[in-house]
């Protein structure tokens, strides 16, 4: 029989599993409850059933069946919702985790389980001493890009595994705030500039935490190249969906590692995901610098990204001319003080002095009402049916964000035979410095698709400024701009490393050089070219690029894949409503671009800045985003789930809104008001 005051008691049995490594003491307790109990409470009298003496403040109460934390500790069982059939497990928070960083160096730390991925990589970029961490993200390798890897890999190792750093013990694995020394933004060089290394003064800061110069080393500084057999065993995305798979696994940031089936142990590949490198600086961000250099390198060499025989010859000449800079260092005894480094308050306070007293020429500011143009007899080029293509002299004038055009200079004051407005439209550069060829190809946003123009210059100079212009016009700003000059030389520095002759010297003695040429090209180039000639070839565009330091070789390659047409472009397979094919969405910076799946062409482009609002509807997985001039599209994502295209337009908004002025702490609370969604 059962009395009356237990038959009418609240109290209910809950059977909780603890998680510890102590292997002669029960893991199962049983104990009774009330709905009115907190979490909090939950826990002490757990604790104190336990009666094992450790510290148990990074354990909480992960509930399976919910795939949920219950980390609001004052929160009661009934307001959880917890009832007698729950299943709750006592964990720590913090977790082993794998992680694959792009050098494909393997790290192992201690990461929160229970953070939203967006805080955790934060942790884990402070322990990295990665600045920037919004930029990065983590990825879990989709089964399409491993079915190649794991036939290879079951009779041979992994080579870019056979190494594990191991990072579990540093301040910030452990739940502890990182060594401020390491990741404040601080007036004193972290790094030499030239070489990248931990500049001397504060390698001491290093051997504190479990970032020592050597982990440093690791992280910051480029290593051996890869063998072809390496190369072979990777992933190599053949057609656009292809690519597509490389991006189908990134992580939600809103949600915790654990609530997204990550469990202990397990890898993960640390990213950059979005392509907007804020504030690089080589003082700071050798890690941060190596890093980007180093997924750009896998970019061009797995083929991620395409890029020209003469494109693919610079890249190599660079990361050839990085480890020829980094041999000549090693067998020097090198004094990194960098006195020619003048410190950056005195460098502005210069600037400073120089433009109040008016010194500076090209500091001073251009009368506002005098609009910049450009104007030039260029080629037009227009494709014509059967493959021929009709090739025609104009006068051409760039005002604004637009291109007219004249049948002569005398006849410009009139009306132009066309008027051209490149907000919105597609800059995709078509050079061949070699074969003096110096072509723009316009790719113009009309009502039933895109409108073909090309441009053909007849120089280089003439080619930076044009370029320049129209990639600025595109954006929807004009040549008033003050990143227009700096565009200019970016463009000409480009165009100088690809303008190379041959040199019989170079050609003739490959042997001094210690290179093997198919470590530094992609499989395709390999099998073009026999091993002499690619290395002949790589030494002849070596000349250009000889000169550079550590530093700037890894910077001009970054800069270089910058240029590349393709560049920051992350694929999904998408199906438009109201259409009844699938297509390629391809997301970048600051716009979206549809794309035919079969030819790869681009369709049409919407830019952010012309967004109004976005949104999803959770039921039927679709994102909806509305535009200016009521234009609205609508599609579906089937290459990956829809929240990681909206949390893509979210981060790249929110990465726009990021400012030199404002200190290192981020809105994390804006991130996810724009990236997390409604569902």
């Amino acid at each position: 029989m059962v009395s009356s005051t237990q038959y009418g008691s609240h109290t209910w049995e809950l059977v909780m599993t603890v998680d510890h490594q102590y292997e002669d003491i029960k893991k199962e307790f049983k104990l009774p409850v009330t709905g009115d109990l907190h979490v909090g409470g939950l826990m002490l009298k757990l604790v104190e059933e336990i009666k094992i003496a450790q510290d148990w403040s990074d354990y909480a109460f992960w509930w399976e069946q919910k795939k949920c934390w219950l980390l609001k500790t004052h929160w009661t069982l009934d307001k959880c919702g917890v009832q007698a059939d729950a299943k709750l497990i006592f964990t720590t928070q913090h977790k082993t985790l794998r992680l694959r960083l792009p050098n494909m160096k393997t790290v192992r730390l201690k990461v929160s389980f229970s953070s939203m991925v967006f805080r955790a990589v934060s942790d884990i970029c402070k322990m990295l001493n990665i600045r920037r961490p919004e930029e990065l993200s983590l990825l879990k390798q989709s089964e399409g890009t491993l079915k190649k890897k794991k036939k290879k890999d079951k009779n041979s190792k992994d080579p870019a595994t056979e190494d594990i750093l191991n990072l579990c013990n540093s301040p910030v694995s452990s739940g502890l705030p990182a060594n401020p020394g390491l990741y404040s933004k601080t007036m004193t060089p972290i790094y030499d500039p030239v070489s990248g290394s931990p500049a001397s003064s504060t390698i001491t800061w290093f051997s504190d935490g479990s970032l020592n110069e050597q982990n440093c080393s690791i992280l910051a500084l480029s290593h051996p190249t890869c063998s072809p057999e390496m190369l072979a065993e990777m992933y190599q995305p053949r057609t656009l969906a292809d690519k597509a798979k490389l991006n189908a696994g990134w992580l939600d940031s809103s949600r915790s590692l654990m609530e997204q089936g990550v469990v202990e142990e397990d890898q993960l590949l640390l990213r950059f995901k979005y392509y907007t490198f804020f504030d690089l600086n080589p003082k700071y961000d050798a890690v941060r610098i190596n890093q980007i250099y180093e997924q750009a390198r896998w970019a061009i060499m797995l083929e991620e990204i395409d890029c020209t025989e003469e494109e693919m010859l610079i890249f190599a000449a660079l990361q050839a001319q990085y480890h020829v800079s980094k041999l000549s260092l090693s067998s020097e005894t090198q004094d990194s003080t960098c006195e020619s480094e003048v410190d950056e308050v005195e460098a502005a306070l210069s600037n400073l002095e120089v433009t109040l007293e008016g010194g500076s020429k090209s500091n001073i500011l251009e009368d506002i009402t005098d609009i910049p143009k450009l104007a030039d007899d260029l080629k037009l080029v227009r494709p014509k049916k059967l493959a021929l293509k009709a090739i025609k002299t104009y006068w051409f004038v760039f005002r604004d964000t637009s291109i007219s055009y004249f049948k002569n200079k005398e006849s410009a004051h009139g009306e132009p035979i066309e008027k051209l407005n490149l907000k919105g439209c597609e800059v995709v550069p078509d050079v061949n410095v070699s074969a003096k060829k110096f072509g723009i190809k316009l790719l113009i946003p009309v009502a039933d698709g895109m409108n073909e123009v090309y441009l053909r210059c007849d120089n280089e100079d003439q080619y930076a400024r044009w370029m320049a212009a129209c990639v600025l016009a595109s954006k929807g700003r004009t040549m008033a701009d003050s990143s227009y000059q700096p565009e200019v030389q970016k463009i000409l520095s480009f165009l100088q490393m690809k303008n190379w002759t041959t040199s019989s010297q170079a050609a003739s003695e490959p042997e001094n050089v210690d290179m093997k040429p198919e470590c530094f090209v992609s499989p395709r180039y390999t099998k073009k070219f026999k091993s002499k000639q690619l290395t002949a070839r790589i030494l002849e565009a070596h000349q250009n690029v000889s000169q550079m330091s550590l530093v700037e070789a890894k910077l001009r390659f970054i800069q270089a894949w910058q240029s590349l047409p393709e560049f920051g472009l992350s694929y999904y397979i998408v199906r438009f409503k109201g259409s009844k094919k699938d297509d390629v969405l391809g997301v970048s910076y600051n716009r979206l671009i549809r794309i035919d799946m079969a030819t790869g062409d681009p369709i049409t482009t919407w830019r952010f800045s012309n967004m109004k609002q976005w949104n999803v509807n959770w039921e039927i997985r679709q994102v909806a985003i509305e535009f200016d001039q009521n234009v609205s599209i609508a599609f579906t994502c089937l290459s990956a789930d829809c929240k990681i295209i909206h949390e893509y337009i979210g981060g790249y908004i929110f990465l726009s809104t990021r400012s030199k002025d404002h200190n290192e702490t981020l809105d994390e609370e804006l991130f996810h008001k724009l990236t997390g969604g409604q569902e």
